[in-house]
């Protein structure tokens, strides 16, 4: 950098993540965007020197990265945990393979579950691929381990996992920034032995794999990315990631071996640091993952029966498990009632999931922002598993129970882009009749409203094709596909009878954008009119946050109000409201 001192940001895990990309001389990424990872390639996008995209999915976005690798440039893939699920058939095969420019997978776990489905722990993943697995603890090492991981993929020809988790993620500290490096794609080098995966290549290339282990264990036990930090010796404490930054905050003057690298797992140095201190503690968020190798070690130690295998750690957890007392408890605010997540106010979603309340149908769910109408008062959704599921499930619920299914799959268009083409066409394959509701708000809205192929914009808001999702339904054999408006509940209400009564695969496409697009897109903000409204809450049922309850009417009850600043114009509580109480706030009913 210029001048006598470095240029010092402060940086989220993942802008430095993303300005590691820049400083390694990455030219390609590509993600799927997913909580708490979203924010790495949004923040590429903001580097023109390095091209990027959405991709439809995770797994397209590995082999796409890698294809890249192949071609000689540094490239690098990005998704939330669940989302190596998706990628994990590339990541086996390519950890065969080995790269060409360095190949660096990002894998953002999500303890506590504070936006998943799940809260796996990842780290298993490189020792099933067999790759090396980073675990960077704040945001300068974010940055940094990312430039060495690309440096590890291009020594040891093999794909490298980045694993992070939320707090990592989200959290901020201070990033020296450095020069970025000025590096051109090597080219593509034909070798189909080693690239072309046939079993009798492959059997070849496993020998070179478990070679390959065999020397990057032994990098693990000399490398920097593993420091031991001596201190009272009475204590020692292992620990990578956020937990280290937990571990130096409750116990300060504990001896510490921080892996920076813990897979291949550093046997040697665990061994001697063991025997330098006393008693030997493990403290790792989720499974026992350093912990079952130490053990397997022959080594004594203190882990999960003292730190839980449920959610996240905290300085407080990690004091009391090494004490062995009980973890003291934050205080419960007092007075402050419960907020659960809501849809937002005029979400176009809220109309749909008030018919199929009504209608009394199975609602088979999928991952997105619809997933909160399992939530009171609509109390809708009953299954939610994984992206695309929500398809397939509807599918084997007919499969199961027949006509006696009274059962409709609800997915978002991002979603079905991402999982739901397949069992779609399963559906249609198969003669099944399933009925399937695709909610494009021409967004992915619960992360932050990404693009993806079906909005005809590219990572940086480009222009593009834009995938057309009833021409897809039909092509895949779905005959009977039709679109609605889903603030129209009427219109709603009698496509899904038809589509339910017809003996064949149905798709109705419930098409609005979503209301933070454009706040103001709807209209005026509605008021009710408290001499009509009888205080029968039929429209706080729609569980819309700009409905609340106002002055006290009939048998105590209250009714209804709306607050101004947070209606969006939608109408639906007008369209509910069986005494038209509900009204502009110039006068005259919706």
């Amino acid at each position: 950098m210029s001048g006598s001192q470095p240029k010092r940001l402060l940086l989220s895990g993942n802008e430095a993540i993303a300005r590691g990309a820049v400083e390694a001389g990455v030219r390609f990424a590509a993600a799927y965007p997913g909580t708490p990872s979203t924010e790495i390639l949004e923040t590429i996008a903001a580097h023109t020197e390095i091209a990027c995209e959405w991709s439809p999915n995770e797994k397209v976005a590995v082999e796409v990265a890698f294809g890249a690798a192949l071609g000689g440039a540094r490239a690098l893939a990005s998704m939330k945990h669940v989302g190596l699920n998706v990628a994990a058939d590339p990541l086996m095969t390519i950890s065969y393979t080995g790269v060409n420019g360095g190949l660096v997978i990002v894998s953002a776990d999500d303890p506590g579950m504070h936006s998943s489905q799940n809260e796996q722990d990842n780290r298993h993943y490189a020792r099933f691929a067999k790759v090396p697995l980073l675990e960077p603890s704040d945001s300068q090492e974010c940055k940094d381990f990312l430039i060495e991981a690309f440096a590890l993929s291009e020594e040891y020809d093999t794909p490298v996992l980045l694993r992070t988790t939320t707090r990592i993620s989200h959290g901020r500290s201070l990033v020296v920034l450095g020069e970025p490096l000025p590096l051109a794609p090597r080219g593509f080098v034909r070798d189909q032995a080693k690239y072309v995966m046939i079993p009798a290549h492959a059997r070849r290339r496993h020998a070179v794999v478990e070679e390959r282990l065999v020397r990057l264990r032994d990098l693990a036990n000399v490398t920097r990315l593993n420091r031991v930090e001596l201190g009272d010796n009475k204590i020692g404490i292992i620990a990578s990631g956020v937990a280290y930054q937990y571990v130096k905050e409750a116990c300060p003057q504990a001896s510490v071996l921080k892996l920076g690298m813990p897979y291949p797992f550093p046997g040697h140095l665990v061994r001697d640091f063991a025997a330098a201190v006393e008693r030997l503690f493990v403290v790792e968020e989720l499974d026992p993952f350093l912990e079952d190798q130490v053990r397997a070690l022959g080594i004594e130690c203190t882990g999960k029966e003292r730190f839980s295998l449920l959610g996240e750690l905290d300085p407080l957890a990690v004091a009391a498990g090494v004490s062995g007392a009980q973890p003291a408890l934050p205080p419960e605010p007092e007075g402050l009632p419960m907020r659960p997540p809501v849809m937002c106010p005029g979400c176009p979603h809220r109309g749909v999931f008030e018919v199929l309340r009504k209608l009394k149908v199975i609602a088979t769910g999928d991952i997105g922002c619809y997933t909160l109408s399992v939530l009171p008062p609509l109390r809708v959704m009953d299954t939610c598993v994984c992206m695309g599921a929500s398809i397939g499930a509807a599918h084997g619920l007919e499969m199961a129970l027949g006509d006696a299914c009274n059962v409709v799959g609800v997915i978002g268009d991002s979603t079905f882009v991402h999982g739901g083409i397949a069992p779609l066409l399963d559906i249609v394959y198969n003669q099944g009749t399933s009925t399937i509701i695709i909610l494009d708000n021409r967004t992915t809205a619960m992360t932050g409203r990404q693009d993806h192929p079906a909005t005809g914009r590219t990572a940086r808001g480009d222009e593009t094709f834009r995938l057309n999702l009833q021409a897809v339904c039909r092509a895949v054999g779905v005959e009977d596909v039709r679109v609605v408006d889903p603030y129209d509940l009427e219109a709603v209400e009698k496509h899904v009878k038809a589509a339910l009564a017809h003996r064949a695969p149905s798709v109705i496409i419930a098409d609005r954008p979503c209301v933070l697009l454009d706040r103001n897109a709807l209209g005026e903000p509605l008021t009710v009119d408290e001499e009509l409204c009888t205080a029968c809450q039929t429209c706080l049922q729609l569980g819309c946050p700009a409905l609340s309850l106002g002055a006290e009417g009939p048998k105590g009850r209250r009714k209804a109000r709306i607050v101004s600043e947070l209606c969006a114009g939608c109408h639906l509580c007008a369209r509910v409201c069986p005494k038209e109480a509900i009204q502009h706030a110039a006068g005259g009913a919706s």
